[in-house]
């Protein structure tokens, strides 16, 4: 009898697991140290061809040091070099990854019998120096000309191709004729040396649709199977809405050139701290490394510093260090879609009291954030397989490139330095509305795709709770004491908002041409006085958002 109940848990406990995961007692929290290579930074004079090349060499040895592999990336350029062969060549296969870096230099052009439109041998612009630049015609002789040379030189074709951005076309190209096995792009940032990427898969990876690189599908049909990873470890907490009210949106990331981020002890013992201890449900997932045009002198201080802690994580068995391409083919082996992962800050930097946490799924995106006792949503994006790319059929024609999901809330694009746009927490007392307040939450993973919090409310009022899932997100109270809570989305004054029309259980939007809408389930919306927004209200103390794009 005793064996027969052992047996039937045992099964039950399997046949319970994510269908979509073939091991799920496997969560690994897994690194990257990706660097890539450039021949020449016609940027500054002073960073010679030399220059980088002994970055290169230097970044090898403090990686052989500490017994850590890591993928290092070839434009097309230095792919050519001897120097860069001879190097590479020597490093042993087993723990390091040879792949390209999808940036385009005049040497691939013109071997692809193309002109070459560029100011110096390698140009930055986005319809210059990346594949968005291009037809797709000529996407794919840019493609063949690499792999070419790269099998010719190394004797195979390369597993990652990544870039600070590729478009789909080139990406399906690469998986369909060289079977590459994983690809990265750049982290969510606005206008950034003139890229953006907005409103993403916001870490870890995701496959993307066939028709929009940046844009995570909802079924397999549709996607592209080579799972994109989201590169350079951003802060979780100040990455989203830094430099908010001034030209450029700034920088905190694992790269180790920067001094408040990768090159600074604080912040980079933090940062592990969060990623090793944080729930992440499926996977965690971080990219260190740096690119060699920083060159040596930049990164030495924040190289020299995260290369030993990764080890000794390594060596305790609190994470996985392995190539982008293992990465890749673990995500391909577990996921038949894109997962629903998570990312977590339970404390703080010393001197703040913020904690957040982002969910992601192939429907949604959503970020929460506790501060000084309160909650709110600073970001909520859908995400829909539909929604094109101009840049699969057309080529770039400016020096900038935007890829952008639909928004339903934007927390940055939304705001002013002056008021931030969010969707809070509030509730009446005494016949005043006030913001809701509570104490430390609780963020758990109790079953597979669910992402468990509790947030303990002040006053007595017991409990909010809230559980995602890839589809929708339940909201209620747990308490004897009513409380009378809703959400109410707040903006600044002059944001162009995607709502075309507020309907009791339903809200209509169009951005970029694209129709989309997200309904309550249970609860009511309705609209705000004056600025386009609107509130949300719980039924029975209970509030279902449907954020699959789909009826329910």
């Amino acid at each position: 009898m005793i064996f027969c109940m052992a047996f039937m848990c045992l099964f039950f406990s399997f046949t319970s697991r994510n269908k979509n995961s073939k091991k799920t007692n496997d969560h690994p929290r897994i690194v990257n140290i990706v660097n890539f290579i450039r021949l020449l930074e016609p940027r500054d004079s002073n960073i010679t061809e030399d220059v980088l090349y002994q970055t290169v060499v230097k970044q090898i040895a403090i990686m052989k040091k500490y017994k850590l592999g890591g993928t290092f990336l070839l434009q097309y350029d230095a792919l050519l070099d001897s120097r860069y062969q001879k190097l590479l060549k020597s490093l042993p296969r087993n723990s390091f990854e040879i792949g390209a870096w999808w940036e385009i230099p005049k040497p691939l052009v013109e071997n692809a019998g193309l002109k070459w439109r560029g100011r110096y041998p390698w140009d930055w612009r986005a319809n210059i120096g990346f594949s968005t630049g291009y037809t797709p015609k000529e996407r794919e002789q840019l493609a063949d000309v690499y792999m070419k040379n790269f099998k010719k030189i190394f004797g195979y074709y390369p597993k990652s191709v990544a870039s600070w951005f590729i478009d789909a076309h080139t990406l399906n190209y690469l998986y369909q004729k060289y079977k590459i096995a994983a690809s990265a792009n750049c982290k969510d940032q606005y206008g950034t040396d003139g890229y953006t990427l907005w409103g993403g898969y916001w870490n870890q990876a995701y496959y993307p649709s066939k028709i929009n690189s940046y844009m995570p599908a909802q079924h397999a049909i549709n996607q592209i199977p080579v799972p994109i990873f989201r590169m350079l470890g951003s802060d979780p907490i100040r990455q989203y809405d830094n430099g908010l009210g001034t030209n450029r949106q700034g920088v905190v990331t694992l790269e180790p050139v920067y001094k408040f981020g990768g090159g600074d002890s604080t912040w980079v013992n933090w940062y592990f701290k969060e990623f090793v201890k944080g729930e992440q449900m499926e996977f965690a997932y971080t990219q260190a490394g740096q690119e060699n045009s920083f060159t040596w002198n930049a990164m030495e201080k924040g190289f020299e510093l995260q290369m030993p802690l990764i080890a000794r994580l390594r060596d305790e068995h609190k994470i996985k260090v392995e190539t982008l391409a293992a990465s890749g083919k673990w995500f391909t082996e577990h996921y038949k879609v894109t997962p629903a992962t998570s990312v977590t800050v339970n404390d703080d930097i010393d001197g703040s009291d913020k904690k957040t946490v982002w969910f992601d799924s192939r429907f949604y995106r959503a970020n929460l954030l506790w501060e000084k006792g309160t909650l709110k949503f600073r970001d909520i994006h859908l995400f829909n397989e539909k929604f094109p790319s101009v840049y699969e059929t057309e080529k770039a024609t400016s020096n900038e490139c935007s890829f952008f999901t639909l928004p339903i809330l934007d927390g940055y694009i939304w705001s002013t330095a002056q008021q931030l746009a969010a969707l809070k927490f509030e509730t009446i007392i005494d016949g005043n509305r006030v913001d809701l307040e509570g104490g430390d939450p609780t963020i758990t993973h109790p079953a597979p795709g669910i992402l468990h919090i509790s947030w303990p409310i002040k006053r007595g009022y017991g409990r909010l709770v809230i559980d995602m899932n890839e589809r929708e997100i339940k909201i209620k109270t747990e308490s004897e004491k009513p409380i009378n809570w809703f959400l109410d989305l707040t903006v600044a004054g002059k944001a162009k908002l995607p709502f075309k029309e507020i309907n009791h259980t339903q809200v209509d939007c169009n951005f970029q041409g694209m129709n989309y809408f997200f309904k309550a389930s249970k609860g009511s919306f309705e609209k705000s006085n004056n600025d386009g927004g609107f509130k949300i209200f719980p039924e029975k103390n209970t509030l279902i958002l449907n954020l699959s794009g789909t009826p329910n």
